[in-house]
């Protein structure tokens, strides 16, 4: 079974309800002129083979995706690959909270793909449709679970605020374990930096699908 898919990656303080006000998606056009031009095998120099050869053996999707953009730094690249082996498939983080996680990153970044190829992970993983719901639409779930409340509370404050209360730090160490919150920092981080990636190559859902996510406001 192939385990890599597509990764495709602000909102006010956890708890706040993000009412989505402009109904708008950023769609980019299939004639603009790509950031990063789709690299072929042929193309690749000596760094770049040997990295686009490990990401063959495992990818569904060739070296499209975050892959093009990765082989610009192979180096760079195949310690990312790495990260996200981990943080993917070897975390001490519950797979349906890390999911959430990702998720959680591809709302604030407003990351189409990420969101796009995480949400059934997410969903098939065991979280609530209704939890995934209110975070496409901004809003802090209502029906959460402790350990689901604690992963998001955690992650939003960090990712807003830039830092973690006393009290939320408390909540979320009564329901993982020291190294559950380092790694749920590291996938939170690891998947930040690939929605910028995907951001900024204006990557967005395949040709026929509508992009899940509308724009936060002000954003």
């Amino acid at each position: 079974m192939k385990r890599w898919i597509m990764l495709s990656i602000v909102v006010a303080a956890a708890g706040a309800v993000l009412a989505l006000t402009i109904p708008t998606v950023e769609v980019y056009s299939a004639d603009k002129e790509q950031r990063f031009p789709q690299l072929k095998m042929e193309q690749l120099n000596d760094q770049q083979r040997p990295f686009a050869d490990e990401i063959l053996k495992v990818s569904s999707i060739g070296i499209t995706g975050p892959y093009n953009s990765m082989l610009r730094s192979p180096v760079m690249g195949q310690r990312l690959f790495n990260l996200l082996d981990y943080v993917r498939f070897n975390t001490s983080v519950p797979r349906k909270l890390n999911e959430f996680a990702i998720l959680i990153q591809a709302r604030l970044w407003t990351s189409q793909v990420e969101w796009y190829a995480h949400y059934p992970l997410a969903i098939k993983a065991g979280l609530p449709e209704a939890v995934a719901a209110d975070l496409r639409e901004g809003k802090r779930p209502a029906s959460m679970q402790p350990d689901e409340a604690a992963v998001y509370d955690f992650c939003m404050e960090l990712s807003t605020k830039h830092e973690v209360s006393d009290a939320t730090f408390k909540r979320t160490r009564e329901q993982f374990s020291e190294q559950q919150v380092i790694d749920l920092i590291a996938v939170s981080g690891t998947y930040i930096t690939a929605a910028m990636m995907a951001n900024t190559a204006e990557e967005t859902v395949p040709a026929g699908k509508t992009p899940p996510l509308q724009a936060l406001p002000g954003h």
